[in-house]
């Protein structure tokens, strides 16, 4: 097989310009169903953990490098953990509730050279399959572009096929599999790597856009078109 007949030859030996991707500090993003907010485990602790137990425990802390807190006490420690570390985490509250209904991380953040990632993803079941999972990826995106990142990653373990499909939903290349890439929880893990580039991101933007304006939705709060037919 001829490897370079896979390669973007307009990508080969190119001149980046423009100053580092600047580092990403606590923000507010608002969306129209979430907002996507600094964690603060005295706020956000007590929704995200009664959201995160029950019977599907199990698969939301599957695939996470961290096991499910016991109580509530040990969940705002675990939450104080994770923004002690080298990433900067975010809580996706909903709009009118206002209660933290999932995690998100921005992390490998490299400013020189313009990639970061999106990690440690949590969604509870209220925002698992509902518009404001998908706008919260969409501002996260957006605010990572903005900040002048030119490669916006999504990595995943190779076994979990939700995240996967989310991946390439949300408009991620798949790259391939790093191959026992990583030992988590005493077990191997193979990892699938997903990205958009600062050259995809305008389409990927618009497509994110239309399917999340109000006119994409029935007052039932159906979808009128899938978000890969926008794009």
């Amino acid at each position: 097989m001829n490897l370079s007949n896979k390669l973007d030859e307009r990508r080969l030996d190119q001149t980046v310009d423009g100053p580092p991707g600047e580092v990403p500090q606590p923000t507010v993003l608002v969306g129209r169903f979430v907002s996507v907010t600094p964690v603060d485990p005295s706020l956000h602790a007590a929704s995200l953990f009664e959201g995160s137990q029950g019977a599907e425990s199990e698969q939301l802390w599957r695939y996470l490098p961290d096991t499910p807190p016991p109580n509530l006490e040990s969940f705002k420690s675990y939450l104080a953990s994770r923004a002690a570390k080298d990433r900067l985490d975010f809580a996706i509250v909903d709009n009118i509730s206002n209660d933290a209904i999932g995690l998100a991380s921005y992390l490998a953040i490299e400013p020189n050279n313009r990639r970061i990632e999106v990690g440690n993803i949590l969604f509870t079941p209220r925002l698992q399959r509902t518009p404001g999972g998908t706008e919260a990826m969409y501002l996260m995106a957006s605010h990572a572009f903005e900040l002048r990142y030119r490669r916006y990653e999504w990595k995943c373990n190779a076994l979990n096929e939700p995240s996967r499909r989310a991946a390439l939903r949300y408009g991620f290349q798949f790259e391939g599999i790093f191959r026992q890439h990583m030992i988590v929880k005493g077990r191997n893990r193979d990892t699938a790597w997903f990205s958009i580039i600062d050259s995809e991101w305008p389409a990927t933007k618009k497509a994110f856009e239309n399917w999340l304006s109000e006119e994409n939705f029935t007052t039932g709060g159906k979808q009128k078109r899938s978000l890969a037919e926008f794009r």
